[in-house]
């Protein structure tokens, strides 16, 4: 175990050691490919993930929370990454998901995090710059990426639950002129955006869609501003599959009107330039659906395996949809 900075850092593979995003970033870019971006809290998730990615070549981000810290216990999480990338030859970043001070960012880049995201978009502009700058330079003295917001989505911002302090019911979305100057401004070496997309599993109602032509012009408007390709970040991205919502409602789940982004539209987004997209809501209902199933069909079962095994595929066959057909990751873990 490397040690840094007075604290435990995470276990590097000497096969494969924890990746940079801004290296992932570099070949997604020039492969027109998204990275799938996963947010994780237990062992059933991480081994789901690890193994879609491995069977499929794809290199991958894992997420962790400031929700999943508070409910795993970060020593726990650490502990799982570690086994994960010693079983694995996959580029693995591990990302810190809508971290909302600069103390948990700092606490996650102590702890040998590659990437962290921290999110003041609920701050005035000038707010947001002034903190994101904070982090950017204490992230970047260790090599590690740094990931902002502009624009604000709706849902719960910081996974505090659908109905967490923190669940915003209205939005704004990004500016293509002020992501050019936040971008400037801050440092951050990515970009969240708003386009029309929201966290947790009731997106939309109807026919409603990304507002793809506002991500073109914000694409355009870092190209023109000399920024270069510069990577875009897709949150709020699950798609909730149909087949979940059925899977879940058939064995006693009640999600009448669960609706998430088009796939479609997450393929166009990918080939615009979203080079990172969060994906987690879809990840919780696999894992439902498929324990929703065991306990309908088999109401003695009480072995966590028998039933936690059934939700671990589900999501491993989710994840391999995801990075196979709509983000176009498989095959290029090794670039």
């Amino acid at each position: 175990m490397q040690e840094g900075r007075g604290k435990s850092r995470l276990v590097m593979n000497k096969f494969m050691p924890l990746t940079h995003t801004k290296d992932l970033f570099a070949k997604a870019l020039k492969g027109k490919y998204a990275l799938g971006a996963f947010n994780v809290n237990n062992m059933e998730l991480i081994q789901a993930i690890i193994e879609a990615c491995e069977e499929e070549k794809a290199p991958l981000i894992l997420q962790i929370s400031k929700g999943a810290r508070q409910y795993a216990n970060p020593v726990y999480l650490k502990k799982l990454i570690e086994a994960a990338v010693s079983v694995s030859n996959i580029p693995i970043a591990v990302h810190l998901d809508h971290g909302d001070t600069f103390e948990l960012c700092k606490q996650c880049i102590d702890e040998g995090f590659t990437s962290v995201m921290i999110d003041a978009s609920h701050e005035a502009f000038d707010k947001n710059v002034e903190i994101t700058r904070k982090v950017v330079e204490y992230a970047h003295k260790f090599n590690c990426s740094v990931e902002s917001e502009l624009g604000h989505l709706v849902g719960a911002q910081f996974d505090e639950g659908e109905e967490g302090g923190a669940h915003s019911m209205s939005g704004h979305y990004t500016v293509p002129e002020e992501a050019v100057k936040f971008v400037r401004d801050s440092g951050c070496d990515s970009l969240a955006i708003a386009i029309g997309n929201s966290h947790g599993a009731y997106k939309f109602k109807g026919e409603q869609h990304l507002d793809l032509e506002r991500l073109k012009l914000i694409k355009q408007a870092l190209l023109d501003a000399n920024l270069g390709d510069y990577p875009l970040v897709l949150h709020g991205a699950s798609s909730v599959p149909k087949y979940l919502v059925d899977e879940i409602n058939r064995y006693g789940g009640k999600m009448p009107d669960a609706q998430g982004v088009p796939e479609a539209d997450i393929e166009v987004a990918r080939r615009v330039g979203c080079t990172k997209v969060n994906i987690d809501t879809d990840l919780r209902m696999a894992m439902t659906a498929g324990i929703r199933k065991v306990f309908a069909e088999k109401p003695g079962e009480f072995d966590p395996r028998k039933f936690l095994g059934p939700a671990r595929q589900m999501v491993k066959d989710l994840v391999r949809h995801k990075v196979k057909n709509v983000l176009c990751s498989a095959g290029h873990a090794f670039d």
